[in-house]
């Protein structure tokens, strides 16, 4: 990652002299240029921000709330009471405390399980009516139509060779043939043309993804060793998947949302 880059080149070379105070100059202003923007604001884009905003506050206060509530729970009186406590008001604090325990570990398993999360969980059915055009061939057309032609897009490997149309059951047309992709970072909020090294799974049919389908919610891997992706260990990243959030066949387009 370019952070690692950056902490190299401070570790060699200093910071500047207003380092901190640059820092603290910036924060100070973020909340004025966070005032600016949504005041100026139009259209959709003003619909984008206050959607952040909200889910935003709504985990603050979440956030806070559990704070608060943890605070108050786990707090063990000062001194010890002199009146007597029966048995079972004994262990009232111990189970307060974990169950604010409790809350944090489901929290913690819920930002694990978000990490796997794709952007489109759920996508519209495709039957194989829509997805496959009969072909007869032969001089007995009722009797050979066992050829079938794919309707929507596909991608095929770079050494793909079609077999010999004696033998070729699936015709994947040449015009319907899509190598690469409009992929959008989410945390770089950039958008760049990657180029498709397959087809990781497509939700609709296991033969969809045998046969390269790129339909609405299919996990694709991407080359992105143009964006400079490193590991922890200092490696490039090669191939990313992605997941294709339009509809191909009636954009004309490939769009997906990269997995982070």
């Amino acid at each position: 990652m370019p952070q690692e880059y950056m902490e190299r080149f401070t570790a060699l070379h200093g910071k500047r002299l207003d380092h901190d105070e640059r820092v603290r100059k910036r924060t100070a202003r973020e909340g004025h240029d966070l005032s600016e923007k949504a005041q100026n604001l139009r259209g959709l884009r003003a619909k984008l921000h206050q959607k952040k905003r909200h889910s935003e506050k709504i985990q603050m206060k979440k956030a806070i709330k559990a704070q608060e509530e943890k605070d108050v729970k786990g707090a063990a009186p000062s001194e010890p009471s002199s009146t007597p406590l029966p048995n079972y008001l004994l262990d009232r604090s111990e189970s307060n405390q974990a169950k604010a325990l409790s809350s944090a570990i489901k929290n913690r398993r819920k930002e694990q399980v978000a990490k796997f999360a794709v952007p489109l969980p759920k996508v519209k059915g495709i039957s194989e009516e829509e997805m496959f055009k009969v072909v007869k061939t032969g001089k007995k057309t009722a009797k050979k139509a066992w050829k079938r032609m794919i309707t929507q897009p596909t991608f095929v490997g770079p050494d793909f060779t079609r077999r010999a149309p004696k033998y070729e059951r699936f015709i994947r047309p040449m015009g319907l043939r899509y190598k690469k992709a409009n992929v959008t970072h989410p945390e770089l909020a950039v958008t760049v043309q990657l180029p498709i090294l397959g087809v990781k799974k497509n939700p609709q049919n296991p033969l969809y993804t045998q046969l390269g389908v790129l339909s609405k919610g299919t996990v694709i891997e991407v080359n992105v060793s143009e964006l400079g992706l490193v590991t922890t260990g200092g490696k490039v990243v090669w191939g990313k998947y992605a997941q294709v959030t339009n509809d191909p066949s009636r954009d004309g387009c490939l769009n997906a949302v990269l997995l982070v």
